[in-house]
């Protein structure tokens, strides 16, 4: 792999990790500074690579570094240095021989109590989700900023507001004790969830898709499944919901970056690899009696990765959109029922309930409708299509809409 790659493959899997690891040593009220840490150590990377070539062992090259830095930080800043003895540096002398513990078992143990920490119910959903981009994929802050389709000034404050919260409610970076975990694992899942939907439903950049965003997404819930305290059925079903919807990636979109309807989708572009991924995930969420919005969204994306287009697939969906509804209402996923009640059902009885919704300011209830009504009434299609052209916000809706309007003009 070329240094021009090598860097940035290298900065997704290991930033979080070394910041982690460094937000535990420090503590969390300082985790700019283990962020700071860690990104001199790739800019050092960069600069040093790009001039001697990479390292036998990369990764092992950024630890050591990383560590070094941890240590010179320590000697210049007295100050700092007091303020942690009791917890790092129990002698001013022995700064030299603090062990920044880099072992597979810590890294991987600190992910998750930065991952728990950070989905703290202390915060609003929006900065969990800020931090989680920030800290555990290491997004900066334009590239948040775009996600969430505002500017970088609204996203400093976000975050700055979400730090001092936490070092307000003296959050620690450590597992939840038992008898929380339950409720403090939901928390989590939830703003993964988000966070995958973030990337999958992007509008940042005109972008349809954030492929990028819902590795990261995939990779964190993953990693809860590997620990037995985290391993819970909810937890399953959300990796099989993501691994059910990235099969469909490189189908969603054409090569000039166009949505592309699940209807109009090349079935031969879905990942056979990652469907049956997320079947093992799915019966692997089906022990207990346990049932979450995650279990439900996981099986109708399962339903969604058979390309038939057959009255029992559109019932099964159908009936599955019904249980998450009384399970955890949501307006979004009752205007996805329309769809599947229309193709269950008929057109008529779909309109009936859609307009029920009246998603006034919802660009994609006026697109669906517009759907519902094609064959029907092309003149209120056209009417819904136009309707939608004004609220859709990314550049690919937009054209997918016109050129909607301009087959029914």
């Amino acid at each position: 792999m070329k240094n021009q790659e090598l860097i940035p493959h290298l900065f997704r899997t290991e930033y979080r990790k070394i910041t982690a690891v460094l937000g535990k040593t420090f503590g969390l009220e300082h985790i700019e500074i283990a962020q700071d840490i860690a990104s001199d150590t790739f800019l050092l990377a960069s600069e040093m690579w790009a001039m001697k070539g990479a390292p036998d062992n990369p990764v092992a090259w950024l630890y050591t570094v990383a560590r070094n830095k941890t240590l010179d930080y320590l000697r210049r800043d007295k100050l700092f240095k007091e303020k942690i003895s009791g917890k790092v540096v129990r002698d001013s002398q022995m700064s030299d021989e603090i062990d920044i513990d880099l072992s597979t078992q810590n890294i991987t143990d600190s992910q998750l109590q930065m991952m728990f920490a950070i989905c703290h119910p202390s915060l609003p959903v929006e900065s969990q989700i800020g931090l989680a981009l920030n800290v555990l994929c290491g997004f900066g802050i334009g590239e948040i900023a775009s996600a969430f389709l505002t500017n970088k000034e609204t996203i400093n404050k976000r975050l700055y507001r979400a730090r001092e919260k936490l070092r307000t409610e003296q959050v620690k970076m450590e597992f939840p004790a038992e008898s929380d975990i339950e409720a403090r694992l939901d928390a989590v899942l939830k703003t993964l969830y988000l966070l995958f939907n973030e990337g999958f439903y992007s509008a940042g950049k005109d972008v349809t898709l954030r492929k990028d965003v819902c590795i990261e997404a995939m990779w964190l819930t993953k990693m809860l499944l590997e620990n037995p305290c985290t391993d819970r059925p909810p937890a399953n079903a959300l990796l099989a919901l993501m691994c059910f919807h990235a099969s469909r990636f490189e189908a969603r979109t054409n090569p000039e970056g166009e949505t592309v309807l699940y209807q109009d989708q090349d079935d031969s572009l879905w990942d056979a690899a990652l469907i049956s991924r997320g079947e093992y995930y799915l019966n692997r969420a089906s022990v207990g009696r346990q049932l979450s919005r995650y279990h439900l969204e996981a099986a109708i994306g399962y339903w969604h990765t058979i390309k038939a287009d057959t009255p029992e697939k559109w019932e099964h969906i159908l009936q599955y959109y019904n249980e998450l509804l009384i399970l955890e209402y949501s307006p979004i996923a009752a205007l996805n029922r329309t769809y599947a009640l229309a193709k269950a059902r008929s057109k008529p009885e779909a309109i009936r309930e859609a307009e029920k919704l009246n998603l006034a300011d919802n660009h994609l209830y006026h697109s669906l409708l517009g759907e519902l009504y094609l064959g029907i009434d092309d003149v209120k299609a056209l009417e819904c299509f136009n309707t939608a052209l004004a609220l859709a916000r990314s550049r690919a809706d937009r054209r997918l809409l016109a050129e909607k309007i301009g087959r029914l003009g």
